[in-house]
This record gives C-alpha cells, sequence and structure tokens, in this order.
C-alpha cells in the first residue's frame, strides 16, 4: 500500500486542558498524540486545516500516515479522534505506530457492491439491512486493505451475510474471529417487504 497521507506536525511541551483549549483558540492547531511500539508517547500539534482535509477522505482511516515530526519522519495509524459536537472540528486525534514487522488492528470500511442487483431487493421486493459499516481487521501494514467489498448480489430475503462469508485479501484476519472472540456477526441481511406471507405470525409471537 502506497502512503498517500503525509501531515505535519510539531512536538509540543505545554500540556494539559488549558493549553489545548489555547492552541485550538489562538493557534487553530489540533493536539494529538503518537504511542507504541515500545517508543515513549509523543505528544504533537497539527494544524487543523490539515487534519481536517486528511479525515475528510476515507481512506484516510484505513491506511499508514506518515508524520513529519519536526523533520523526522514516523508512520503510523489514526486509533481515535475527537470531534466537536455541533461545529466542524477536530479537537484530538491519536496515533499508533506501526512498523513492517508487527500486525495492526484497524476498522477498515465496508463497500457494499451490487446492492441494485440483490436478488432479495430485485425479485423479492426486501429492504437491505446494513448491521455494520466497517470491520475491524488484523494485518501486517503492508498488507492494509483501503476498504473491503460485500457483494450483495446473490443476498436473498431472510437471508444474511456474516463475517466468515466476507472474502478478506491475502494475509487479513478478522479480529472478531480471531484471539477468542469467535463473534460471527451478520454484517447486512434483506429484511421481508411489509405484509409478506409469516410476517404477521412473526410479529404475533413477539
Amino acid at each position: 500500500m502506497s502512503n498517500e497521507f503525509e501531515l505535519n506536525v510539531t512536538v509540543r511541551t505545554d500540556l494539559g486542558k488549558g493549553a489545548s483549549r489555547r492552541l485550538r483558540r489562538l493557534a487553530d492547531l489540533v493536539p494529538a498524540i503518537i504511542y507504541g511500539e515500545g517508543k515513549a508517547p509523543v505528544n504533537i500539534t497539527i494544524p487543523h486545516k490539515d487534519i481536517l482535509k486528511a479525515v475528510s477522505n476515507e481512506a484516510f482511516f484505513s491506511h499508514i500516515v506518515t508524520l513529519n515530526v519536526d523533520g523526522k519522519k514516523e508512520q503510523g495509524v489514526i486509533k481515535a479522534l475527537q470531534r466537536h459536537p455541533a461545529k466542524p472540528r477536530i479537537l484530538h486525534a491519536d496515533f499508533q505506530r506501526v512498523s513492517a514487522d508487527n500486525a495492526i488492528s484497524v476498522a477498515v470500511p465496508l463497500h457494499f457492491i451490487n446492492e441494485d442487483k440483490c436478488k432479495g431487493v430485485k425479485i423479492g421486493g426486501g429492504s437491505i439491512i446494513k448491521a455494520l459499516n466497517e470491520l475491524q481487521i488484523s494485518c501486517l501494514p503492508k498488507d492494509l486493505p483501503e476498504f473491503i467489498e460485500v457483494d450483495m448480489t446473490d443476498l436473498g430475503v431472510g437471508e444474511a451475510i456474516h463475517i466468515s462469508q466476507i472474502k478478506l485479501p491475502k494475509g487479513v484476519s478478522s479480529v472478531d474471529l480471531t484471539h477468542g472472540h469467535d463473534a460471527d456477526n451478520a454484517v447486512v441481511s434483506v429484511l421481508a417487504p411489509r405484509g409478506a406471507p409469516g410476517e404477521g405470525e412473526g410479529e404475533a409471537k413477539a
């Protein structure tokens, strides 16, 4: 995977909530932190306009990001992002360092394809219900996919696609299906149209 995202950041030594508020208000900077890979955490600031532009691209959340820390390059992935509840403002960001030899865990967007050809909708008149919009995966940085496709073509009414049924790229595994989680959750399903045979019975039993 190519590094499409690069941010110029500055180390900050003025810490605390008061300092963070001043950075946002007076300098239009976003406080952030880089941690992981056995190194000490580093507190940084990022120009608000730069990170706002980056997060407007969905791919930012599933790419390796190059952080130019006062002239020294660090590579990481975004792990947490705090947004203002009412304004288009980024308040804080957390980045986790990555190295070529260590697997990382990242939430990758799901792209649902062939919804217009979905058997349960086109023939059965059902409605698509998406339970997940992203999938937590584990892989080496070089194998990190930008997104994962879920093909809706053959999904019928009353059927669901589970995590285990998604075709993952080589070198990529689902966190939900490993590490003792064993949670093969439904990703997307097709709900029968209202008034379909058996629906009334189901509602009565519920």
